[in-house]
């Protein structure tokens, strides 16, 4: 590399390895813990790549960034922070950072990013930094993992692209989250954001209806899949109206929707300008420790007292499995955080809440094989550990039987495209049974054609 840059950054030892680190691949480095001096440099016309944080001791890093695109067109500007949240990435896409790392970084990989931002030397255009008048504080989408970070940088390329986006995910991963924060940071926020259901456009007047709520907002077709090939036909008419003021269009499912039969072509070509997967929160566990404390200190906010888990506590929540995700997760926290005798949360006090509760057993291993008894065997084995020397709940038999029945159920349904008496006679029960199951379990059934 060749090139100089700026480093600025209140620790000393970021300061020292980064500057170890550039130095030794050939460049010049200028290392200070002061956005005053940083800024002071630019205006002096120093440096051609910036390496800053974004909390500092006399000012926010973000909020510099306008000052030296307009000292410095075109300098490229790497955002790292500690402050690993959604509202990170946005801010720092929307002051027209270069590129944005969290805090720890992979110092490779910055080097890498740095070498091209001095390569680069794009043309910086200036930032377009806005504040909507009901911006909130903080969107609960938390995580510093890879797979979140991710999500930020798509999230945040895709805000002011002006395509329509389909967000996929397990059910409480945060789909509508995402879909809301798209809409707030957008160009759109001050119009309307409208969330469409079957029921909306079970007539043909539905999509008039929901375009004039819309006002040229943001139109979120919750769970597209459950739409039927009428309601699907009628939003793609929807989405070729002509007009000056046509909304923006997204849509949510739980499922993939690649496979026959779970949406029309046509449909799913206009959906799908932009795609985004919101990550299960099995594969970001080293998030939960993090949505733990966010979610403790929200309760004590409210007048809940201070909480925390006790190292052993915290491995059991790690272990869990959270069919649920991050609403599940939220909704135990604030059960343990109300049942927990004192400030330290106990292994006790966690197992014994995640064993009563919908969805008790963990995830099985990946690699687990072999057959559905050794599978289940496993499962199960896992779950009894988890409690340590404790027992589980009473009623453990009926809470197991239903794990099983409930996903059998709503694949065999799947399968048969919701006829239930062509899964009634797959599964080998009476009608009859089928139905009081469905109502027992809570069963969303949705009638569709099925390509068989």
């Amino acid at each position: 590399m060749d090139g100089t840059v700026l480093v600025a950054d209140d620790d000393r030892t970021i300061r020292t390895v980064l500057t170890q680190a550039l130095t030794r691949a050939g460049c010049k480095v200028h290392a200070t813990s002061s956005l005053t001096t940083l800024m002071r440099w630019v205006a002096e016309g120093r440096g051609d790549v910036v390496i800053s944080d974004v909390v500092m001791p006399d000012g926010n890093g973000l909020e510099m960034l306008p000052k030296i695109a307009q000292d410095r067109p075109g300098m490229p500007v790497i955002v790292i922070s500690a402050q690993n949240t959604i509202m990170t990435a946005i801010q720092a896409a929307e002051a027209e950072a270069y590129d944005y790392l969290p805090k720890p970084f992979d110092l490779p990989d910055l080097m890498k990013r740095t070498a091209r931002a001095l390569e680069s030397r794009r043309n910086a255009r200036a930032s377009r930094v806005q504040t909507p008048e009901e911006r909130p504080e903080e969107l609960p989408l938390i995580g510093q993992t890879d797979a979140m970070q991710m999500l930020y940088r798509v999230v945040a390329k895709v805000i002011n692209a002006d395509l329509p986006v389909l967000i996929t995910g397990e059910s409480g991963t945060g789909k509508s989250l995402i879909a809301r924060a798209i809409h707030d940071f957008s160009d759109r926020r001050t119009l309307p954001f409208v969330t469409v259901t079957p029921v909306d456009l079970q007539d043909l007047e539905g999509p008039a209806r929901v375009m004039a709520r819309a006002r040229g907002g943001t139109i979120v077709l919750d769970e597209i899949s459950d739409l039927d090939a009428d309601a699907q036909g009628r939003v793609v008419r929807m989405m070729d109206a002509p007009g000056d003021h046509m909304p923006r269009f997204m849509a949510t499912s739980q499922g993939q929707l690649s496979t026959p039969g779970t949406l029309r072509d046509d449909l799913y070509y206009r959906l799908s300008g932009a795609m985004i997967e919101v990550p299960a929160l099995r594969d970001r566990v080293e998030d939960i420790e993090l949505l733990c404390a966010h979610f403790l200190g929200r309760e004590a906010a409210s007048g809940a007292g201070e909480r925390k888990f006790h190292p052993d506590a915290q491995a059991v929540m790690r272990a869990y499995g959270w069919p649920g995700n991050v609403r599940q997760l939220e909704n135990a926290v604030r059960r343990i955080g109300l049942t927990a005798r004192s400030g330290d949360i106990t292994r006790d006090e966690v197992a014994s809440v995640l064993g009563s509760q919908p969805a008790a057993v963990p995830a099985m291993d990946e690699d687990a094989g072999g057959t559905l008894s050794a599978s289940v065997a496993r499962h199960l084995q896992r779950y009894f550990d988890l409690h340590g020397a404790m027992l589980p709940p009473d009623g453990l038999y009926a809470r197991i039987l239903r794990e099983v029945e409930m996903p059998l159920i709503e694949i065999a349904l799947d399968a048969t495209g919701g006829n239930q008496a062509k899964c009634a006679d797959l599964l080998g029960i009476n009608r009859n049974t089928l139905r009081k199951k469905i109502l027992d379990l809570d069963i969303h059934v949705t009638r569709r054609r099925k390509l068989m």
